[in-house]
């Protein structure tokens, strides 16, 4: 009978730890494992950069006496040649300047843009909203011919002024579509109320809509931000010299002297170039995570 009963419950007792680790090892296989190979991709150029920044040129030119995955005698030269010898500091600032400039023109046109599609509600609103809508998938390389005969016509050839103005020809429409889906979550209520309380137009706008649309207004401004820095073409095409040209661009025309690539300056350059954006993305993670995941509910 002691048997009989000892039996069952030391089966009872092995249930659970089978179930449990049934379900870890599922665990691990569906989740672990597919999030570390994601991040191992993602993270490995970043890597790579970092490794080839730091290493001296005797062990970059060595693979086959050194790793070349790993550092055996770190170096700053590299970094010192580019803040010092080169005029990174001047395309950092330039990047920068068009960067920032860029984007609050393309939210200031798109703010304005979304709210009289989405809730002035006049006729052919929708249609006005997919015209805008694709003229952003116009590609860039078409655009950019016309574009330099408008820019030298102005006289901007040359000037960072020009990639400002240029830029939003590819932010704004994208930037007026995601910020129509936004303003569409916003209630109408609210304004509905604002207006019977003898509320304008742009005194919605400015104290209820955009306040509620932050979380939208910073999701399009990353947007901006990093297409604008990391554009190519435009700023290949129309700035001409050295001091005036664009991280991007710099460091690949810059850095290359015929067929000698600087390649640890190059990657210390990309390595530099990228940390503004992942600081401003780290900055404004949970405003952007907000803004796709759910607005302000009814």
């Amino acid at each position: 009978m002691t048997d009989a009963v000892a039996q069952p419950s030391a089966v009872a007792n092995a249930a659970p730890d089978t179930m449990a680790w049934d379900s870890r090892a599922r665990r691990v296989m569906m989740i672990y494992l597919p999030l570390s190979c994601f991040v191992l991709i993602l993270l490995f150029p970043f890597y790579w950069m970092a490794v080839t920044a730091f290493k001296p040129n005797a062990e970059l030119l060595n693979y086959k006496a050194h790793n070349p995955f790993w550092i055996t005698s770190p170096t700053l030269a590299h970094i010192k040649h580019l803040l010092f010898d080169t005029a990174y500091p001047r395309w950092l600032k330039t990047t920068m300047f068009v960067a920032i400039g860029s984007t609050t023109l393309s939210l200031f046109a798109s703010t304005l843009a979304a709210y009289a599609i989405e809730r002035l509600r006049f006729r052919g609103s929708p249609y006005v909203g997919l015209g805008i809508y694709l003229a952003y998938l116009v590609p860039p390389s078409i655009l950019f011919i016309p574009l330099a005969t408008v820019v030298v016509q102005f006289g901007l050839f040359d000037s960072p002024l020009a990639l400002i103005l240029v830029y939003p020809t590819f932010l704004v429409p994208f930037c007026t579509w995601l910020l129509i889906g936004y303003f569409k979550s916003i209630p109408y209520e609210l304004e509905e109320c604002a207006l019977v309380d003898g509320a304008t137009r742009l005194q919605i706008l400015r104290r209820i809509t955009l306040p509620l649309a932050v979380p939208g207004l910073i999701s399009a401004g990353i947007f901006s931000f990093t297409l604008s820095w990391n554009e190519f073409i435009y700023a290949l095409a129309f700035i001409q010299s050295g001091a005036n040209k664009t991280v991007p661009v710099a460091i690949l025309t810059e850095l290359v002297t015929g067929d000698v690539y600087q390649w640890g300056a190059l990657m210390a350059g990309s390595l530099l170039g990228s940390l503004p954006v992942a600081i401003f993305y780290s900055l404004f993670v949970d405003y952007y995570v907000s803004s796709l995941t759910g607005a302000v509910k009814e």
